[in-house]
């Protein structure tokens, strides 16, 4: 266990370097290093573009990690992810509303905008489960049917807002072009609060896995756990998007893998996930900016390559689920 940890974490570490030396220009670590604490020529490619883009990445992958693992906890569906529920479509059609609406609005409302969309589906999707009594598994298909109709939503006022189009697609498709400083504290501050609360639901999460009526029988207060669980996800993710734009398949493959490498303990998970997922994203960022410089690719476009035949291969194995 502490030699997985140990690799992931140096994988990190060494990307994270690696991100910062490759791009439009090459730069030496120790043109890095002589930059990022004394300034000079490079100061604003390293200190002002990307050096921020480096926490972006590993904030927003963390936390659409443990949005991933938290959805999959709760409604015990291992196809479940931020994407599916409608967390993601719902920050990006009110985002989308606002580039397309508002085109002048202030860039901080930007992800003010993106957070209220996600979290109005997430509770949206809350109330209809406790409304009419939905069993968790089916959960995941009333929040693909909301995604499907926000989807809509958004190619409707792409259509009637042909001029903002641009805008609005590089952040539909998940990119940290133009993000800096000013979204850290979103991401990080959201992460400060959200996974220690995460982390002390993890033993609950655990007995939820049981079962209801184990659950119950042990003394889980079901309801409330499950609640205060998708509130988590669904502020993580909100908070990620909102940044980052609709970066794809990272709240699903994140806790698969790490599934893989730690088992089913949700302590482990959650910042298993957190880390896998902060390597994905990363390494999505990082091969955005040096595949074909000065060509910008999205990050999302990246993590759905990886991403899409991964989820066939998961509706493959569990046909029958």
């Amino acid at each position: 266990m502490s030699r997985t940890w140990l690799v992931l974490i140096s994988t990190t570490l060494a990307l994270s370097v690696f991100s910062l030396v490759v791009g439009v220009a090459d730069l030496s670590l120790s043109q890095i290093s002589v930059t990022a604490f004394k300034g000079g020529e490079y100061d604003f490619v390293v200190n002002h573009y990307r050096l921020p883009r480096l926490f972006l990445a590993i904030g927003v992958g963390a936390g659409l990690g443990i949005s991933g693992a938290l959805v999959q906890g709760v409604i015990r569906n291992p196809l479940a992810s931020p994407d599916l529920i409608g967390v993601s479509a719902g920050a990006g059609f009110v985002a989308t509303l606002l580039l397309t609406v508002f085109p002048n609005a202030p860039v901080w409302m930007l992800p003010v905008a993106a957070m209220i969309g996600g979290v109005s589906v997430g509770l949206l999707l809350i109330i209809i489960a406790r409304s009419v009594q939905l069993p968790p598994a089916r959960m995941a298909l009333t929040g693909i049917a909301i995604s499907a109709f926000l989807a809509s939503g958004i190619d409707y006022l792409l259509v009637v807002h042909p001029i903002e189009i641009n805008t609005a697609m590089i952040w539909l498709t998940g990119s940290l072009w133009g993000r800096g400083w000013e979204q850290m504290p979103y991401i990080w501050m959201g992460l400060a609060i959200l996974l220690p609360l995460s982390l002390w639901l993890a033993w609950r999460l655990d007995i939820v896995g049981l079962g209801d009526e184990s659950a119950i029988s042990l003394g889980v207060e079901l309801d409330k756990v499950q609640a205060m669980a998708l509130i988590c996800a669904v502020m993580l993710a909100s908070l990620s998007v909102s940044i980052a734009g609709t970066i794809s398949f990272v709240g699903l493959l994140a806790p698969h893998l790490a599934r893989l490498l730690f088992g089913h303990n949700h302590k482990a998970l959650l910042t298993g996930s957190a880390v896998i997922g902060a390597l994905l994203v990363l390494t999505a960022d990082t091969i955005a900016r040096g595949i074909s410089p000065p060509i910008e690719l999205p990050a999302g476009v990246l993590t759905s390559v990886i991403g899409a035949p991964y989820f066939i291969f998961l509706l493959k194995r569990y046909k029958g689920w």
